[in-house]
């Protein structure tokens, strides 16, 4: 009896044994297949040598001294998941979150039937999510967020009875949501964020009864906001449904929804006025009605709100004052109501707000004078007043402040000395205003913190602030169109970032600053309309600027033949650079999860190019804008014929010098081309039938020259008038009135293309026609004319063709 009873333990043991075993092959195949540990997790620890369960993230039952858990998340772990992780009959957690794992799921998964904790997001897993997830009928957690699954969501998800936790965001999945998805009726968070799914939110959402959090947004979803919401309202939380295409009416039901702490509807097309129900949600904490075309005025419910920390209502269609009561809000940390059509003055309520962070008001009919309290706000960090009509001196800014934009307003005096006590600023535009005085020479010693200066278009005289420290972090720095007086500053040679320089239509008198040579990361130069001059032919480059994409010298008198070593080496217009580079906008924008895009600075803010005889001023500009305007200086000499290397040029404008010889054939290749002015100097020759290449040609002045023999025909030729041509007398053809004699080839005949290439080129003027100069897509105004020529309308169509492309 004693040895049976001893051989039965001993089998026992042995299968106990077994199976742990089991685990552990399982456990050295994962590790197998990891190819990147750089913390040694695995290498070291998991060792045959040492039991299983004492493994790191590795957690053994008591009962059945079997795996129940495996925990490996956040550790930089690189591999596939191996299938024989489908043996641990006994997991029920499985944690890998935030790791490199990539590859698709095993289906030997299938096997883990008891598993109620799977978490595989923040990887990089792909293919279609599997549809045998919903063989998990334990499940309650399933996180996949953050990977590349593709597909639709398997509709067997609607299997998972008990499941409490669904994430999905940050994918690539398309389709409509399942209605079966719906029938997890245990569901308490569904975030379906940052994918492309479609259709609208299927009315049996309202069957969720117990869901807390709903993230729907950033996806393509369309329809109304369901009314079933509603029937959620003694649980939910969270709201987000924005970033999708929803539109009509905010639903009455969202006033049911009393638990509500954060309601999410920004960038949809929701209509109407704010409903008065949403006074019922007093424990919200964030309302985000922001980029919708809400119309009205703030209700008046809405002080009950008195939890509140964030409220955007940006972007719409709003009127009316803005409220006094704002100021009761002591929690508020975000009040962003840029973009509407409110009047009336600042409450200096508003100073009472001491938790207040950012403030964006911008884009207003606001006036009257900034209140001095706005300078007790001791936890502001962003000011955003720009581009409405208030009046008086700038107050003292608070202390903390990092963005400061009051620009485009009706502001005096001068800039406070105060401003030098902020030693966090990053961001400071107060230009176009009626601002006077000096620079202060702070402003060099702060370039350590500050990003962008833009003091354009006001009054300041003197000189610019020569003590710009090294490690400077100014990307642009704009002080174009005042009075300033003197040099260049030298010590801009330790802004190594500089983006953008604007020093346009002032009194600098100074050589050309070779210097800038050495700022490698210059997109931007703006020296025109000062007194700049000599030579720059012997511009010495040790970086060479190769990312340069305007250089405007517009009105200077700079001398001498034309700088070729500058054109050899710009290869942002050049080569296959520039077609490398992404088309945004050059601006700086504070990246924040709710996207408080009040506070993005235009690095080209305030930009005038001359086109045409017109000067046009521009809010905004893409990165992949060329320009090259040499124009009203004394460069004489030929035209180099490197200028037909840079193939992504879009302006270039040399007239009014004293250029003389041919016009170089090789302009023909200068693609892109939307205009071309070489008026105004003394060429000579004929007018080389290599520009008929140029099919995006909208703009070619070649008057006041000495050109001579017939005028190109056909393409885009036959879209210029007589204008283009005036002050040659030895030039004959259409437009002109002059006929060619005989002695000249008849253009009309040698000129045109066969009639198989007819339809190329009459396709081609058409394009033309539907295109346009590629200068601005945010056009402020036009300097010095009044309406918009025929020309100009068709600018905006083309940049936005080449920015859909790239």
């Amino acid at each position: 009896m004693f040895g049976l009873l001893f051989a039965t333990f001993g089998v026992i043991l042995s299968a106990k044994y077994s199976s742990i075993t089991v685990d552990q092959s399982a456990f050295l195949a994962l590790k197998s297949h990891i190819t990147h540990d750089p913390y040694n997790f695995l290498t070291t620890n998991w060792s045959t040598s040492t039991s299983v369960c004492s493994w790191i993230g590795v957690t053994c039952g008591s009962r059945h001294h079997r795996v129940t858990a495996l925990n490996l998340s956040s550790m930089d772990l690189t591999g596939t998941i191996s299938s024989q992780l489908g043996n641990l009959s006994f997991l029920a957690w499985l944690d890998i979150h935030q790791n490199s794992f990539h590859g698709s799921l095993p289906i030997e998964l299938t096997n883990l039937r008891r598993m109620k904790y799977l978490d595989f997001g923040n990887n990089s897993f792909n293919g279609e999510i599997p549809s045998w997830f919903g063989c998990f009928s334990k499940l309650q957690r399933l996180s996949l967020y953050l990977n590349n699954f593709i597909g639709v969501i398997p509709s067997t998800l609607g299997n998972l009875s008990k499941l409490e936790r669904l994430g999905l965001s940050w994918n690539q999945i398309s389709g409509r949501i399942p209605n079966s998805l719906f029938k997890c009726k245990d569901l308490k968070f569904l975030s379906l964020s940052s994918n492309s799914l479609e259709g609208s939110i299927p009315t049996e959402i309202g069957n969720l009864t117990s869901l807390k959090v709903m993230a729907l947004d950033e996806n393509n979803l369309e329809g109304t906001i369901p009314k079933c919401i509603g029937n959620m309202s003694s649980s939910l939380t969270a709201v987000d449904l924005g970033n999708n295409n929803f539109h009509g009416e905010i639903p009455l039901v969202i006033g049911n929804l009393t638990s509500l702490q954060s309601l999410y509807l920004s960038y949809n097309k929701v209509s109407g006025k704010i409903p008065l129900v949403i006074g019922n949600l007093t424990s919200l904490r964030e309302l985000f009605l922001d980029n919708n075309k809400l119309t009205g005025e703030i209700p008046l419910v809405i002080e009950k709100l008195t939890s509140l920390q964030f409220l955007h209502l940006s972007n719409n269609k709003l009127t009316g004052e803005i409220p006094s009561w704002f100021g009761c809000f002591s929690k508020l940390q975000r009040l962003s109501l840029y973009l509407n059509n409110f009047i009336g003055v600042i409450p200096s309520t508003l100073g009472n707000l001491s938790k207040l962070e950012r403030l964006g008001l911008s884009w207003n009919q606001i006036s009257g004078e900034i209140p001095l309290v706005i300078g007790n706000l001791t936890s502001l960090q962003m000011l955003s007043l720009q581009s409405n009509k208030l009046t008086g001196r700038i107050p003292t800014p608070p202390p903390l402040l990092q963005w400061y934009a009051v620009s485009t307003n009706n502001l005096i005096g001068e800039i406070p000395s105060s401003v030098c006590n902020l030693t966090s600023l990053k961001v400071m535009a107060l230009d176009e205003n009626n601002l006077e005085g000096t620079i202060p020479k702070c402003i060099g010693n702060m370039s350590s913190s500050l990003t962008a200066v833009d003091l354009g278009n006001n009054n300041f005289h003197g000189q610019i602030p020569e003590n710009f420290a090294k490690g400077c972090m100014l990307r642009s720095l704009g002080i174009n169109n005042n009075e300033l007086e003197g040099s260049l500053p030298r010590s801009l040679g330790n802004c190594k970032g500089l983006n953008l320089l604007n020093v346009g239509n002032n009194n600098l008198n100074d050589t050309f600053p070779s210097w800038l040579g050495n700022l490698d990361q210059l997109q931007v130069l703006i020296l025109r309309s000062n007194r700049f001059y000599g030579q720059i032919e012997s511009f010495d480059i040790t970086v060479s600027l190769t990312k340069l994409r305007i250089i405007d010298l517009y009105h200077n008198n700079f001398s001498g033949y034309l700088p070729t070593p500058f054109f050899e080496h710009m290869h942002a217009i050049r080569d296959e650079y520039g077609k490398n580079v992404e088309p945004n906008y050059m601006r700086e924008v504070k990246p924040t999860k709710d996207a408080f895009g009040v506070f993005w600075v235009d690095y080209a803010s305030g930009l005038s190019v001359t086109a045409k005889g017109l000067e046009i001023k521009f809010e905004s500009l893409l990165s992949i804008w060329t320009v090259i305007d040499l124009s009203s200086n004394q460069f004489r000499g030929e035209i180099p014929k490197i200028l037909g290397e840079l193939h992504l040029l879009l302006v270039l404008n040399l007239s009014h010098n004293c250029l003389i010889g041919p016009i170089p054939s090789s302009l023909g290749n200068l693609s892109e081309l939307e205009s071309l002015d070489l008026s105004s100097n003394k060429l000579e020759g004929r007018i080389p039938t290599e520009l008929k290449n140029l099919g995006f040609l909208e703009v070619l002045n070649l008057s006041q020259n000495n050109l001579k023999g017939p005028i190109p025909q056909g393409k885009q030729f036959d879209t210029f008038t007589k204008d283009s041509y005036m002050g040659n007398s030895d030039l004959c053809g259409f437009p002109l009135s002059k006929n060619c004699g005989t002695d000249e080839e008849t253009p009309a005949k040698f000129d045109r293309d066969d009639d198989g290439d007819e339809l190329n080129w009459k396709f081609s003027i058409l394009m033309g026609y539907g295109c346009g100069l590629v200068l601005g897509m945010s056009m402020a105004y036009i300097v010095f004319t009044t309406g918009k020529p025929w020309w100009l309308i068709r600018i905006v169509e083309r940049v936005r063709q080449r920015f859909a492309k790239r």
